[in-house]
């Protein structure tokens, strides 16, 4: 291919993945035309088309698949080259591309970007919510450098650092505060409200009720925590939330929370990233700072008065 630049690829990269060129243009910062006449010029210089237009967008040529392949392969080298240069000191610096799960994300975010501040002063975090699912495809292909989400995710080119267990409390309306706190049997035969298909959080939600995934249900699935919890304040059911989203998602409804009886409900979250990245050291000490954020988070949920709180 002629005179191939580090733009086409890196466009033609998006338009494979997205599908359009409007996606595509919107993903790398550019206008759709500047993005077209770039694809066309590689197309040229290819010798053949890459790409077979239709009105719902594209989709890549066989010959296509195989540039796309051999394209992430030199973006994930470049990716790896560029973590090397921002190694070159002891100290994280430089542009830290972090994902996070929604049902961490506006929790912990705040805090951890605050720490991360006066921590390492010469590093810009540049933050990307999702789930999990689609987290780990942006790690794999060298989008983002690291994801705080829960674990385990069992992907044999990630390593996985555990940080802390965070437990699932129950939310009910307010004046359900006296009554017992229903053990999992009970609470399969309550309307559980629950957060769409997707999440992680919903999973493991059903999996301690012991309910499986693929069980017919007619209950409210929410698309956020804040929408469970205002629902369940006006007397629709019940949801369980993690001990993070206490202080917000609680302060504007009228709900009780209560713990479970042991043993109880809990998600490990910890920080992934590519065995490949050179960013092993860094990223080790940015771990440490969101262990830190998260115990504290902890501590300050207002849930230590609660029977059966522990620190762990």
């Amino acid at each position: 291919m002629r005179s191939l630049t580090l733009k086409q690829i890196r466009y033609f990269d998006a338009l494979a993945r997205l599908g359009t060129f409007s996606a595509a243009a919107e993903a790398c910062s550019v206008t759709q035309p500047a993005l077209s006449m770039q694809i066309k010029e590689m197309e040229e210089g290819a010798g053949s088309p890459l790409l077979e237009r239709g009105a719902r967008g594209v989709r890549l040529t066989s010959f296509g698949e195989m540039v796309h392949l051999r394209a992430r392969a030199m973006l994930a080298i470049l990716d790896d080259l560029d973590d090397l240069a921002r190694t070159a000191g002891t100290k994280p610096a430089g542009k830290l591309r972090l994902g996070v799960i929604p049902t961490v994300a506006p929790y912990m975010l705040p805090s951890v970007v605050r720490r991360l501040e006066q921590e390492f002063p010469g590093l810009s975090p540049i933050l990307r919510e999702s789930m999990t699912s689609r987290l780990i495809e942006e790690l794999n292909d060298g989008r983002i450098d690291a994801a705080i989400l829960a674990l385990p995710v069992s992907e044999p080119s990630l390593n996985e650092v555990p940080l802390f267990n965070e437990r699932f409390v129950l939310i009910r309306p307010a004046e359900d505060a006296a009554k017992p706190v229903p053990n999992r049997d009970k609470l399969r035969e309550m309307r559980l409200l629950l957060l769409e298909e997707g999440h992680c959080f919903r999973n493991q939600a059903l999996s301690f009720c012991d309910m499986p995934s693929t069980q017919p249900r007619e209950m409210l699935d929410g698309s956020s925590l804040s929408t469970l919890v205002q629902m369940v304040g006006v007397g629709v059911g019940v949801t369980l939330i993690p001990e993070m989203a206490v202080p917000i998602e609680t302060r504007s409804a009228e709900v009780s929370v209560a713990r479970f009886r042991d043993p109880q409900p809990l998600r490990s979250i910890g920080m992934v990233w590519r065995k490949s990245s050179g960013m092993e050291a860094q990223l080790m000490q940015i771990a440490e700072v969101v262990r830190d954020c998260g115990i504290r988070l902890r501590k300050a949920s207002g849930l230590t008065k609660l029977p059966g709180w522990r620190h762990d």
